[in-house]
């Protein structure tokens, strides 16, 4: 088999989903901003280009950003100069919006009612709309991001409270958003109404914790509470916790993706443990795509805890038969002629005294344009392996994501106009398999409802603007030089909004 394409570096680290964004947030601990900069370690799988935290004091707020990861842009005497009993951080890998220091987040404005900092996970399927309009009033816009869309629909309210002006704001945006907000007072945090991202409720000595996955509460030792409902909205003041029901409810639409990928193995998500998710889907794997072979071996490590599954199902040993470098940073030298695919090698290295002879079953969580895998599987034949079984523990990925997913385009998605038997010539593999959906949602027996699967489906639960081309594409552009139930201390609400003058109203029904 001759292959005919150089998978380059950079290429090598964009052959895949990527993440959207980490958020966290501590309200009233004296060390917010130390706990934040730890919670963003914990989330840093979830965006790696910049970093950020806003702290309050009571009075004023003070921010730091950076372009790199969290070790990168934060020392202590950073964090020292980060005073307050309040904080939010964010960790950004472009959905919308160029990898630029202008676009990092938290976004921190000064507006008539004081000071705001936002920062978001999601996307905005109406946001160019929006920002004409905004521009075309006189607004003017400091980032490319459409998180900051967000920031001047809240100042443009008229609405009494902060939270009836964020409520208006959102009642104006469709799409993905998982938000935190902090003021000199208060901290908000708010997820659609569909539920697409995850935010989760934490408690740590008093203080109230926001964050995108549980492993940020499991590091600095917060316990947790529960998930922030769809449409709900916690502020967290002198006053206690307000819980508040800002939109009537609608479908759930949580990202199945964070099941097949974004999430940490460890974290708890929509109700149950993923790494126990990803084996079950591997034992489904298994099921489905049975093969004759001799060991199972993942492509680490995305595909470590859906080939313990296939294993376990199908009786054949698992070894990590391919290791990999958790020591790639953002750019290299790579030399021109010397080391030939030099951007999987660089990252993989398969073990020649577990290949040789073998055959030997490839377990991935998902195949997106393939690139790296047509480098891989070639890597573990010219190692020993005697035969090459692919299998995908996710079905076929044939549309891009309009949510807050890195997505390449539906022309550049292999699966999107390439049947199995083509791509899997096209990988090199002996045979090829992919997940079902009903294996995909196998950990949920006979139910397959409330999760968003548009990118394997391309059936979408919120209409795309006509014409809309998703702003969550940098991967092939060069970069700009019901009531919830009320826990202790809270405050249960509802938010009222009227759809035809968009004025709110907030009204609290009981008081703790």
């Amino acid at each position: 088999m001759t292959l005919e394409v150089e998978l380059s570096a950079e290429e090598a680290k964009l052959d895949a989903f990527h993440e959207e964004c980490g958020v966290f947030g501590v309200y009233g601990h004296p060390e917010a901003a130390n706990l934040t900069y730890l919670g963003l370690y914990a989330l840093q799988h979830r965006g790696q280009e910049s970093a950020g935290i806003v702290s309050s004091n009571g009075k004023a707020l003070t921010s730091h950003r950076g372009m790199g990861l969290v070790a990168d842009v934060f020392q202590a005497e950073v964090i020292q100069r980060l005073e307050g009993t309040s904080a939010i951080g964010h960790n950004r890998y472009s959905t919308t919006g160029s990898t630029t220091l202008r676009n990092c987040q938290p976004l921190m404005v000064e507006y008539a009612h004081g000071g705001l900092a936002l920062a978001h996970n999601g996307n905005l399927v109406n946001f160019e709309q929006l920002r004409r309009e905004l521009e075309q009033s006189g607004s003017i816009f400091q980032s490319s991001s459409d998180s900051e869309i967000i920031i001047h629909l809240i100042a443009n309210s008229r609405a009494a409270t902060l939270p009836e002006r964020v409520a208006e704001a959102l009642g104006q945006v469709r799409g993905a958003y998982s938000l935190v907000l902090l003021t000199e007072k208060n901290l908000i945090a708010v997820r659609d109404p569909h539920g697409f991202r995850p935010l989760t409720l934490g408690k740590l000595e008093g203080a109230t914790i926001v964050a995108s996955e549980t492993c940020a509460l499991d590091l600095v030792r917060a316990e947790y509470i529960r998930e922030i409902e769809p449409g709900e909205m916690i502020i967290a003041g002198e006053e206690g916790i307000t819980s508040i029901r800002l939109f009537p409810p609608l479908p759930a639409k949580r990202c199945i993706f964070e099941y097949v990928y974004f999430s940490r193995p460890d974290s708890l998500l929509f109700g149950r443990n993923v790494y126990q998710v990803r084996k079950q889907q591997g034992r489904a794997l298994a099921r489905e795509c049975p093969a004759i072979a001799d060991i199972v071996v993942p492509v680490p490590d995305s595909g470590n805890a859906a080939a313990l599954g296939y294993s376990e199902e199908s009786g054949l040993p698992f070894e990590m038969a391919l290791v990999r470098s958790h020591y790639v940073g953002r750019t290299f030298i790579e030399p021109r002629q010397s080391i030939r695919h030099f951007g999987v090698k660089i990252k993989f290295n398969p073990v020649a005294e577990m290949l040789r002879g073998k055959r030997i079953v490839l377990v991935e969580d998902s195949l997106v344009r393939g690139t790296t895998l047509r480098k891989v599987i070639p890597m573990l034949r010219q190692a020993g392996a005697r035969e090459v079984h692919m299998r995908i523990a996710a079905p076929p990925t044939t549309s891009p994501c309009f949510y807050g997913i890195d997505t390449p385009t539906q022309q550049e998605l292999l699966a999107s106009d390439h049947s199995v038997e083509e791509i899997r010539r096209w990988i090199g593999a002996d045979t090829l398999g992919y997940l079902s959906r009903d294996g995909l949602y196998s950990f949920q027996g006979e139910d397959r409802e409330g999760f968003c699967d548009a990118c394997f489906t391309g059936r979408y639960p919120m209409e795309i603007p006509k014409g809309h081309t998703p702003r969550q594409l940098p991967l092939f552009e060069k970069p700009e030089a019901g009531e919830v139930e009320a826990q202790p201390e809270h405050r249960n609400g509802e938010l009222r909004i009227d759809p035809e003058s968009r004025q709110s109203t907030l009204t609290l029904v009981s008081t703790t």
